[in-house]
């Protein structure tokens, strides 16, 4: 026997708008353009421009009265027109007129073809008077190399792989033969299995092969340990070299590649630049000023033309439809609207709460605030200050500044004042520049040289904001 339960529970429900507007608050400027885009070819009620007033209204059906009320038969309306139409035979050279200079043309940004780095080795390989089953082998190689130009495999595994693959027998030697002829390749170094093999590589490629070649060849061959680890001393009882020889040979070989493949890759073609989201500048009182930034974002309005056909009673399928899509178009231009507001008002917030920081744009003047700190301010949702400052940026007079990065968490000093971890960073940062590099300082120097400037860490605090500032340990600052 079925019974019939009543029980009362407590859930949260999102309505439409405050979907869409999540949805957008996360977005950047240039997401939010494309965004707007793909809603204004997918809503047929959605369409570009500012909303009218009355009176552009009013002056629109006048117009319109005025022409069908003139007694006039709308059918030879077009005869009036004529003249739109009597050019029509006349090329298009004959009229013409270009009253704009060089300067004003407007040029677009031009597309860059990129090549992968295994592509161009396989270009240069392709020029080889190689067989097929040659340029099977050589074509697999390429194909086996990691992102840095490196072969971290077996040349008998790559063997096994390429008998498997292609139902034939290739040897051991086959693949070691054709891996020398690739080493042989542009860049030098491409192929190698390891960082020493690679710099051995170059090293044979060069062709002033003096005595300070010597030097560093025999450095990479006979003491490649030592090496990483900047053992100095160990490598000059080793090589039997002096301090300004074993300084000639270091310096030649930093001058080498260890990542061949480098070369080869288009990792300096920047195809996307940061848009600022914000804009901040000072006025004439010294006062600070904050707005969003729109390019190419166009301004949104229903379109009167499906908003009347919703109004009229067509069929039930169309107009739900069109009921729909307006509700969506609406939804869309409110949460855009909201976006704007809440953009505003957690820029205005963080501006307050690092007023001095952006008054000079001192990085050692930012104070410790977190998300809850502005989320407060706004009397927000700590996650929706979080979705408005990520991947975020503000346009300053002294730069762009990812919001993110205004955030830090708080280290109070031995007078009770609490400080921002950037400030200490940067006090690592400036500490660790001015160090003898000979005898660079470790964790625990730094550590007593920030307590005499007045910040109490720990070691292992410096330790974490030395490896968030990509500053390698002591030994690996040794130079000579």
């Amino acid at each position: 026997m079925q019974r019939q339960t009543q029980t009362q529970r407590q859930t949260l429900k999102y309505s439409p708008l405050q979907i869409q507007m999540l949805n957008l608050l996360h977005l950047t400027t240039m997401e939010l353009e494309q965004r707007i885009k793909e809603e204004l070819e997918e809503n047929p009620i959605l369409e570009e421009g500012k909303e009218e007033n009355a009176a552009e209204e009013t002056a629109e059906e006048f117009d319109d009265s005025e022409l069908s009320s003139g007694g006039e038969d709308n059918s030879v309306q077009d005869y009036y027109d004529w003249d739109e139409f009597r050019d029509d035979d006349i090329p298009d050279y004959k009229t013409y007129a270009n009253n704009q200079s060089a300067d004003n043309e407007l040029y677009t940004r031009p597309m860059v073809e990129t090549v992968s780095f295994r592509d161009d080795l396989k270009q240069q390989v392709h020029f080889l008077q190689l067989d097929e089953r040659q340029q099977l082998i050589a074509d697999f190689i390429l194909d086996s190399l990691d992102e840095d130009g490196f072969l971290r495999r077996e040349s008998d595994v790559i063997a096994d792989d390429i008998s498997f693959a292609n139902s034939m027998f290739i040897d051991t030697d086959e693949v070691n033969t054709m891996l020398k002829i690739i080493q042989q390749l542009d860049p030098p170094g491409i192929a190698a299995n390891d960082l020493r093999e690679c710099l051995l590589i170059q090293l044979n490629r060069m062709e002033n092969q003096n005595e300070v070649w010597k030097w560093a060849y025999k450095i990479v061959s006979d003491a490649f340990d030592e090496l990483g680890s900047r053992n100095y001393d160990k490598i000059m009882r080793v090589t039997g070299l002096d301090e300004e020889s074993l300084k000639k040979a270091i310096q030649l070989i930093t001058a080498l590649n260890p990542k061949p493949a480098s070369g080869l890759r288009n990792d300096s073609i920047v195809n996307e630049s940061i848009k600022p989201d914000f804009m901040l500048w000072y006025t004439e009182d010294g006062e600070i000023e904050v707005q969003l930034t729109w390019g190419n974002s166009p301004a949104l309005k229903l379109s009167k033309v499906f908003t009347k056909m919703a109004e009229q009673k067509i069929d039930k399928a169309t107009n739900q439809f069109l009921k729909n899509k307006m509700n969506s178009a609406k939804w869309f231009i409110d949460a855009i609207k909201q976006r704007e507001n809440t953009m505003l008002s957690t820029l205005k917030a963080i501006v307050r709460l690092q007023y001095d920081y952006f008054q000079t744009g001192d990085i050692k003047k930012l104070r410790p605030m977190i998300l809850k700190d502005v989320a407060e301010i706004i009397d927000m949702d700590i996650s929706t200050v979080s979705r408005v400052t990520t991947n975020k940026y503000v346009q300053t007079p002294f730069g762009i500044v990812l919001l993110k990065d205004l955030f830090t968490e708080g280290v109070t000093n031995e007078d009770g004042t609490e400080v921002s971890n950037r400030e200490i960073q940067e006090a690592i940062r400036e500490i660790v520049g001015e160090e003898d590099k000979r005898h660079p300082y470790n964790d625990q120097q730094i550590t007593d040289m920030l307590a005499e400037k007045g910040y109490s860490v720990a070691r292992r605090t410096v330790a974490k904001y030395r490896e968030q500032l990509n500053i390698p340990t002591a030994r690996l600052r040794v130079t000579i």
